[in-house]
Order: structure tokens, then sequence, then C-alpha cells
């Protein structure tokens, strides 16, 4: 089971910090991504980390702005948003699974529930 938490509303330039917590089990062997999904469009790729914890991938629209880390204690996983836009504005999800898998197919073994995430200008 995945929780993904920490959506909300945010002017355009701001942050917010999204979190994916795993309950029951590590997210061990597992990589974690986040998606996200606007409406009238098809679920993104918007980042991942492997479960070595090292290697970290961003899509184009999001390099130099959010940031994935992974806190293994907490068994959680974060997404900090920092210079949000407007175009950002979607139901984020996270996601466990193969690491290319999440990266390429948007697909996951195991999927949260969405977080919603409004920007405004």
């Amino acid at each position: 089971q995945l929780q993904a938490s920490g959506g909300g509303l945010v002017q355009a330039g701001g942050s917010l910090r999204l979190a994916c917590t795993a309950s029951g089990r590590t997210f061990s062997p597992y990589a974690v991504g986040w998606f996200r999904q606007a409406p009238g469009k098809e679920r993104e790729f918007v980042t991942a980390i492997h479960w070595n914890g090292v290697s970290t991938r961003y899509a184009d629209s999001v390099r130099g702005r959010f940031t994935i880390s992974r806190d293994t204690a907490k068994n959680t996983v974060y997404l900090q948003m920092n210079s949000l836009k407007p175009e950002d504005t979607a139901v984020y999800y996270c996601g466990a699974g193969d690491y290319a898998s999440l990266i390429y197919k948007v697909g996951a073994n195991y999927w949260g529930q969405g977080t919603l995430v409004t920007v405004s200008s």
C-alpha cells in the first residue's frame, strides 16, 4: 500500500512537498516514481529514484525545479517541488516498481492514490 500526501493550492513560484509512504512493507527492492495526470491528458512520468537511492531521473519539464529524495527510516519518498508553474497543475501519483518501467512505460507494481496539486497564476 502506498499513500501519497502533501498536495494543495499554491501560487505560481511557490513550493510544495509531496510524500509517498509505504505501509506494511518497505520500498526495497523497488524504485519509486512520481507521475502526474492533468485533466484530459494521459498520466506522465515526472521523476524516479532507484532502489539504491542514488540514481534519479527527471522529466525535462521539471528538471532543476523538482527534487526526489528518500528517507528509508521513515519508509517515505519525497517530491520537493519549487518554482511551481500553472502547467504543473495535476493529480500527482506515486508508484513503486522496476526503475526502467517507471521511467519509460509509466508502469508500476504498486500505485498510491493521487494527491491534487493546483498552481494558480
